[in-house]
């Protein structure tokens, strides 16, 4: 057994084995061959990220903690923000970033149940799941094709009196019209959460401004599950300019407590004992005075020490994703016909989470047929998540109610849920894999070659 001198000898000798294990078991240098699994995502990491979840379980500090700090930290000044606070997934930045806007101390433009949320039905559940639980009422907007955003042409007439914010995604890593969103929000003083989750890295330029998407709202979200921008297994992260959103979205993620001490840490402010707080006694130990009915959803600093490795690559994952999206895109231009190919927002650079593909009317072909096609060559395909949300055994219970208001019709919503596919372009794909994809989709809607395939 190695004798160590100390405590940082030990650890740079084990984090030196863990390098070894990964170059040697999990270091991936097999060639691609047709017919190999392609996922549609997949982590991307190496020895780096091991060392680091390793150094955090030496530690054995199993909550949110030095690491969690120094990747909330980052994470801001990368963004370009002034806070940014990690929770345990996506889902639950949309829940605490929903949350935040309803507390008390936002006077006026507190969300109250009944207030309503400009959102898509064409969208993952977790976006609109908060609304609904509070008590708010989402209002659905059609959406458009090739961008598969929300249609700024309905939010006129989609507000009302109640209207109090627009919560939505931007799809798959393509930015939706921020400029007229951001405008239709502050011309009638409404809150803009931007669910960054499948976008994170992509950039939107207004007026002369380029910035990353998430910083144009209010608040913005991302989620860290292992097939989005970056990893930490789960995990999201919460972001905002504003020092009040700041204060109460710590105050949600934690407990709902009043106290800003981070863990094990007491009494930063120094007067833990001498505060008078609703009708508790006076000096009731501050951290344990709730201002909200909140939850616990912070992450372990395990995850965080992931993250912290992952946030370094992020610039060079953002590059491979457009490099693989432009690929694919060249290479299914000859089915354009039958196909609609993707197209990005005006003013964008997306940092893209798939490539998205419907299939045109006239072309008499069939979503499903494809999606089959493909996945029996062992590629792997995702419908646009929910496609319709309010189609979804989960609004059994609501459907047709005043829980939720739809504004027209959502007919394009509906035609995605019908005709819409898209496959991956994550930074683990090589040019091999992406051209046996496209080779696979056009061969999937009767081309081979780029050409009218015989018989």
């Amino acid at each position: 057994m190695a004798n160590w001198n100390s405590e940082q000898q030990a650890r740079e000798e084990i984090k030196a084995l863990v390098a070894r294990y990964y170059h040697q078991f999990k270091e991936d240098r097999k060639e691609f061959r047709p017919g190999d699994r392609i996922n549609y995502a997949a982590r991307v990491y190496d020895e780096r990220e091991m060392c680091a979840l390793t150094d955090a379980m030496l530690d054995f500090w199993l909550t949110t903690g030095r690491f969690a700090r120094s990747f909330e930290d980052s994470f801001a000044r990368w963004l370009g923000v002034r806070y940014a606070n990690l929770v345990n997934s996506g889902s639950s930045a949309n829940l605490v970033a929903f949350m935040a806007l309803t507390a008390p101390e936002l006077g006026e433009r507190r969300i109250r149940p009944g207030d309503e949320v400009i959102t898509v039905a064409c969208a993952f559940p977790t976006t609109v799941t908060p609304v609904l639980q509070y008590g708010a009422v989402p209002v659905f907007v059609d959406v458009t094709i090739p961008q598969y955003n929300l249609d700024v042409s309905r939010l006129e007439a989609a507000l009302s009196p109640r209207t109090k914010a627009v919560m939505i995604a931007h799809t798959l890593g393509n930015p939706f019209d921020i400029a007229a969103v951001r405008s239709f929000c502050r011309d009638h003083g409404l809150w803009l959460i931007e669910d960054n989750c499948d976008a994170l890295g992509s950039e939107y330029t207004m007026d002369g401004v380029t910035r990353y998407t998430g910083t144009w709202g209010d608040i913005g979200t991302s989620s860290f599950y292992p097939p989005h921008h970056m990893t930490m297994g789960e995990g999201g992260c919460v972001y905002t300019n504003d020092p009040l959103l700041d204060r109460m979205i710590k105050s949600f993620r934690d407990w709902g407590r009043d106290c800003v001490c981070p863990s094990g840490r007491d009494n930063l402010c120094g007067h833990r004992f001498d505060g008078q707080f609703g009708e508790l006694p006076r000096g009731y130990d501050h951290k344990y005075v709730y201002s909200h009915l909140g939850f616990n959803l912070k992450l372990t600093d395990l995850q965080a020490a992931v993250g912290c490795e992952q946030l370094r690559k992020l610039p060079d994952f953002a590059a491979s994703r457009r490099r693989n999206w432009e690929r694919l895109r060249r290479a299914l231009q000859p089915a354009a016909d039958r196909l609609i190919l993707p197209e990005a927002a005006a003013n964008s650079n997306p940092s893209w989470f798939g490539f998205l593909l419907t299939v045109r009317p006239e072309s008499g072909l069939d979503r499903n047929a494809i999606t089959r096609f493909l996945e029996a060559r062992n590629i792997q395909t995702r419908l646009l998540f929910s496609g319709n949300l309010i189609r979804h055994p989960c609004f059994d219970g609501i459907r047709g109610s005043d829980a939720y208001r739809v504004v027209g019709s959502l007919e394009v919503t509906d035609r995605i849920m019908r005709d819409t596919f898209w496959v991956g372009v994550y930074p683990g794909m090589t040019d091999a894999m992406l051209d046996y994809m496209a080779q696979s989709i056009l061969e999937a809607v009767g081309l081979a070659n780029g050409r009218e395939r015989n018989g």
